[in-house]
């Protein structure tokens, strides 16, 4: 399977970039790649996507800056979304990989990684206007 890891320095360290992108109500402020309308409904989360509505669940918080979590499409294929945040200094590097799914096109792919590079960007705007 193809794959591509995107990744961006943030200059929080890494357990406060931790503890914003592990909490799942954040990601409506800056994983827009992952779809709107991002909530909970009855202890599921959930958003919208131009493909239909999708799951979303989450790894356990843990000490590792670990943020995986997987996407369960309209279609029901479950989507694996390794996601870490780790220390660099005072700062941090958050990284995700990008699978290339069954059936993909080089333009789709592109998309999502593309996708996850402008979610990066507007993390790492949030996260270090916040810190000023």
């Amino acid at each position: 399977m193809n794959a591509h890891t995107v990744g961006v320095s943030i200059a929080r360290s890494a357990r406060e970039v931790y503890e914003f992108v592990a909490a799942p109500p954040n990601f409506a402020r800056w994983a827009a790649g992952l779809g709107s309308g991002f909530a909970n409904e009855g202890g599921q989360w959930v958003a919208s996507t131009p493909q239909g509505r999708v799951r979303v669940r989450f790894a356990e918080r843990n000490a590792f800056g670990v943020v995986d979590h997987w996407v369960t499409l309209a279609s029901g294929e479950e989507v694996y979304v390794p996601l870490r945040v780790v220390p660099n200094g005072a700062g941090s590097e958050v990284m995700l990989t990008v699978f290339r799914r069954a059936g993909m096109t080089d333009a789709e792919f592109d998309a999502d990684v593309a996708a996850v590079r402008r979610d990066f960007a507007g993390l790492k705007a949030l996260l270090e206007k916040e810190a000023r």
